[in-house]
């Protein structure tokens, strides 16, 4: 089955201790898309400035993402510039530009209306439930990405998405932080009593915790020697995970490990280079490979 996500296109500059690359391709709807893009078809809604390259636009469309909805208004692309930390764990971010993201009201084209699987990639609350209200059916499964800002400054905007949402992604202090809660455990049960049936906790290098209201579930990460760069390890994961879901058209127990599995082994190929670069250049075989490697790891 299709599906439908909405979310930024970026230029990053990035800084890590082994090197920095300026103005790559970047965004949490283009690392999604490309991820995605393994397991289904992606249909891309997302806006950019006058000075996106063509050679990126055909980066997107070659790999098989379908760009109606990307549109392209007067102006910059949004820009996003980050200096990693030596663990690479934590970032400073050095400077954030919007540019044509200000402000921007995504428009889901007429003919995507009926999308089935629906990712709100990280946006303010009020946008993204904008984005839902468009869909002329409710999708068969709606998942929202959130941060630390909009849990911040639009608490109540988030609270009440949440309640028409089928999933959040988040990753383990946006979870603490949205439920006053300490423990993992507790932040996970908690956020299923504000309304959506699943919750994915990310925790980087230290795997990922799946909660419903029927189990839990715990994946490690895949074990990757040489990172080069962390940026957009969450989206890719997250376009990993629903990616594979669509692509199956069904939502249950073993495809919702199954898809947090495709999910750690597509991220761990996006932090192999610098922006897109790995990812974009990657073939389905190498993610079937790391899939198969990464059951073996967690088997007993």
């Amino acid at each position: 089955m299709s599906l439908l996500v909405v979310g930024s296109t970026a230029y990053d500059s990035i800084e890590t201790p082994d090197g920095s690359r300026e103005d790559c391709l970047g965004g949490s709807a283009t690392y999604f898309s490309l991820a995605a893009r393994f397991f289904t078809e992606v249909r891309l809604v997302s806006v950019v400035g006058t000075d996106f390259r063509d050679a990126d636009r055909k980066l997107l469309e070659s790999s098989g993402i379908q760009t109606l909805g990307l549109e392209t208004k007067d102006g910059e692309t949004f820009r996003w510039s980050g200096r990693y930390h030596a663990d690479m764990n934590h970032r400073d971010t050095v400077s954030v530009d919007l540019n044509v993201f200000e402000g921007y009201q995504p428009f889901v084209p007429t003919e995507w209306r009926k999308t089935p699987f629906l990712f709100l990639a990280n946006g303010h609350p009020e946008v993204q439930a904008s984005v839902l209200a468009q869909m002329e059916e409710r999708p068969h499964f709606v998942v929202v990405d959130t941060m630390d800002l909009w849990i911040d400054i639009a608490r109540d905007s988030l609270l009440s998405l949440l309640k028409k949402v089928d999933g959040i992604v988040l990753n383990d202090e946006e979870a603490r932080q949205i439920t006053y809660e300490s423990n993992l455990i507790k932040a996970g049960q908690a956020l299923l009593e504000l309304g959506p049936r699943i919750v994915l906790i990310k925790k980087g290098e230290h795997g990922s915790f799946l909660f419903s209201h029927f189990f839990q579930f715990a994946l490690p990460s895949y074990p990757t020697e040489d990172v080069a760069d962390p940026t957009g390890a969450g989206d890719s994961f997250a376009g990993g995970f629903m990616g594979f879901l669509a692509g199956r058209g069904r939502v249950h127990l073993g495809n919702l490990k199954r898809a947090m599995a495709f999910g750690t082994v597509t991220a761990s190929i996006n932090v192999e280079s610098f922006g897109v670069d790995r990812l974009a250049g990657t073939e389905k075989p190498e993610i079937d490979s790391r899939y198969q490697d990464l059951l073996q790891f967690i088997q007993i």
